[in-house]
């Protein structure tokens, strides 16, 4: 397997989204510190075990609708993609363990089982959309897991319940547009009727303006919370918005794919707003500067 199957196999510009879940979630748990790194390895692991899961659950399907992706396309063995996805699983939650021990452990468990249940058994049902969105929301909570630093202000008491908590709102509004994404991409390979892409394009605009709601007196690191929190979900409104919109005049399957690859690149500035909200602002902006980066490598690797 040659290095760029690999990264095909994993779609490793993906996880330019996988970060900002963990930084929020510390943000909004004031626990951002130097553990905060190790959370996030601990995270894109996971995500690129899901991302390799997923291709080797779907080998048959992929045969006959996306003959170019690495497995049926005969780049990357079926065993060589399951041996990689258990391989970053087991890398997951070592490093999530080393991190933030039993309580980072049991977030980030729980957070594999439900990635690989997705994989396996929920994605073409129902649930699909709630699977991912709880993995989604799970990676948020992750975030609060590790120890803050030291100048950072502290929750009195400062127990995993609090933290976790705190941090809440900020999973649910990234589950909400997990939700809608994954719904979304439901008309990825034979296009969809127009309401699916108008009721996603409705709901992330509300999604916008939910997280452009200043969450009330928080203490700032790094400049002005509001200002930065408004800017950015107006922004992620824009950046996933649009291209929903013209899905919406023309739902074929190529317009669904482009509206699905916005809400990917797109969702570090859903991130950064959030991170501004809990008083992080410059965090915020630094997540939100990953959007043009993922837009511009999804154009050589597709991210769905």
């Amino acid at each position: 397997m040659r290095l760029r199957d690999l990264i095909d196999l994993v779609r490793a510009p993906a996880a330019l989204s996988v970060p900002g879940d963990v930084i929020a979630g510390a943000a909004a748990g004031k626990a951002l510190g130097p553990g905060t790194a190790g959370l996030v390895c601990s995270s894109v692991f996971l995500y690129w075990a899901g991302m390799a899961a997923n291709d080797w659950a779907d080998r048959h399907l992929d045969a006959a609708e996306r003959p170019e992706r690495p497995i049926p396309s005969g780049r990357v063995r079926p065993g060589e993609a399951l041996a990689v996805a258990a391989g970053l699983t087991a890398a997951g939650l070592a490093v999530a363990g080393l991190t933030g021990g039993r309580r980072a452990l049991a977030v980030a468990a729980p957070l594999a089982g439900a990635v690989w249940a997705y994989d396996l058994v929920a994605k073409n049902t129902r649930a699909g959309p709630l699977v991912m969105a709880l993995c989604r929301g799970l990676n948020v909570l992750l975030g609060t897991t590790s120890a803050p630093s030291p100048a950072a202000p502290r929750p009195a008491p400062a127990g995993p319940g609090r933290s976790s908590g705190a941090a809440v709102p900020a999973a649910l509004t990234v589950a909400a547009h997990t939700y809608l994404l994954t719904d979304l991409s439901r008309g990825e390979t034979a296009g969809t009727t127009s309401a699916r892409p108008a009721a996603t394009l409705a709901a992330t605009l509300a999604l916008a303006t939910t997280a452009a709601v200043p969450s009330g007196q928080v203490r700032t690191a790094g400049g002005p919370a509001a200002p930065a929190q408004g800017a950015l979900a107006l922004w992620y409104a824009a950046q996933f918005g649009r291209p929903q919109a013209r899905a919406v005049s023309d739902p074929s399957a190529s317009r669904v794919r482009d509206a699905v690859t916005a809400g990917i690149v797109s969702l570090p500035a859903l991130q950064g707003a959030l991170a501004a909200r809990a008083g992080r602002p410059l965090a915020g902006v630094t997540l939100a500067a990953a959007v043009p980066l993922a837009r511009r490598l999804a154009r050589k690797v597709s991210p769905t």
